[in-house]
């Protein structure tokens, strides 16, 4: 596996897949191609339903110049030879006649792949591959999943974890602040700072969890809806489930930031062999392999923190993704808006609760968490295409006949 870098990545929402992706593919053929006097650009599969929602175009017009020097096009139909529902034909054009041409593949988390080239990417780091793997090795050297983490990775890993976690928070700061409607013609209403401020009359401990929890969710989502900058963990889709039960965690319990980091590297870890051994995108797996995949990360850091055992650290994980298995990516007008921002906060609520259940029945679990990864992988698969963000089926398709009647 890969280094935990790259499933924490700061930048501009509102889809990892969708604007984080594109947007390295094109700077990669811009700095290729800069005597090109114009580009073209041709969408695919999901990249075209809900490229507009997600900002693709937006994105790939400030990179490769704008409107006047780069043309975006949205296509109807699949290329022959084309799998993956993020595939993009990039076109360098000089006096009407093409120069050269890339295709490129968004394959979630803002990583790509190039067609017949392999795009330098960090080194393999992890000798293991699964939980169990990983298992074995910490119970042979006595470590913990923090301290494998760090003895694996080099040494300016907690470094980067620790900007990585000072950007969270500001984003749940930054959107705690903000009122307004975000972007699009849906005019979604900021939730965050009406749910922070709400004040009970008679409060319980119970629903001031949730309301806090779910603020912080809701602050980070709405950052990303908005364009802000945020952590894919392991996307912008799901980037607020993560830091949402994290930051409440540190609140209630005292914890230092460097607990906190110890918490992300654990996370990361199972977001990491997610992605390896499964999928983390949207288009391709449908929202169990976003929203169930940062469920469980944040179940498993929780554990983490909570002090827990590495048993009870993979059940806590296993029950996040078990129950997030089919869920669909129907985004309304291909915006990361409904139901997405809604569903980071009750994901953040889910992952406490997975947390809190593998404390008591760690010693009942029948299902590990690398079968439930690779069962979820084989679910993806065979979820229909139109809801595999494409806009096209659920809570899309039924808004939009709504609007019709």
């Amino acid at each position: 596996m890969q280094s935990i870098r790259e499933i924490y990545k700061i930048g501009k929402g509102p889809s990892s897949s969708h604007t984080m992706g594109p947007e390295r593919a094109a700077k990669i053929f811009r700095e290729e191609h800069p005597d090109a006097d114009g580009y073209r650009v041709i969408l695919y599969g999901s990249l075209s339903k809900t490229g507009r929602g997600h900002g693709t175009d937006r994105v790939l017009n400030e990179v490769l110049g704008g409107p006047d020097k780069s043309e975006i096009i949205f296509a109807s139909e699949m290329p022959e030879g084309v799998t993956h529902p993020n595939t993009m034909d990039f076109l360098a054009m000089k006096e009407g006649k093409v120069l050269d041409r890339m295709r490129a593949i968004s394959i979630g988390g803002g990583d790509i792949r190039i067609e017949g080239r392999e795009v330098p990417q960090e080194k393999e780091v992890y000798p293991e591959n699964s939980y169990a793997e990983v298992e074995e090795f910490c119970r042979f050297r006595t470590l913990d999943l923090a301290e494998y983490v760090f003895l694996t990775e080099d040494g300016g890993l907690r470094d980067f974890l620790m900007g990585v976690w000072k950007q969270m928070k500001e984003t749940i700061r930054a959107g705690l602040s903000a009122e307004g409607y975000l972007p699009g013609p849906l005019k979604v209403e900021r939730k965050a700072k009406i749910l922070y401020n709400f004040r009970m009359e008679h409060p319980h401990i119970q629903t001031e969890e949730c309301r806090k929890i779910s603020a912080y969710a809701y602050a980070t989502a709405e950052q990303n809806a908005d364009c802000g900058t945020v952590v894919t963990a392991p996307t912008c889709g799901a980037c607020g489930v993560v830091p949402a039960t994290f930051c409440y965690l540190q609140e209630t319990r005292n914890l230092t930031d460097e607990n906190m980091v110890d918490g992300l590297a654990v996370a990361g870890l199972i977001g990491n062999l997610i992605k390896h051994n499964a999928s983390i995108s949207g288009a391709e797996c449908g929202c169990q392999a976003e929203i169930g995949s940062a469920c469980a990360m944040a179940a498993a850091g929780l554990d983490y923190l909570f002090g827990l055992s590495t048993n009870q650290i993979q059940y806590a994980a296993e029950i996040a993704l078990e129950h997030h298995l089919g869920l669909t990516c129907d985004p309304i007008l291909g915006l990361v808006q409904v139901p997405c921002i809604e569903r980071n906060a009750v994901a953040a609520m889910e992952a406490m609760n997975c947390a809190n259940l593998s404390f008591f029945l760690s010693d009942t679990q029948r299902i590990s968490f690398d079968i439930a990864v690779r069962t979820m992988y084989e679910t993806g698969k065979s979820i229909n295409r139109r809801f595999r963000e494409t806009s096209e089926g659920g809570l899309a398709k039924m808004y939009g006949r709504r609007n019709q009647l």
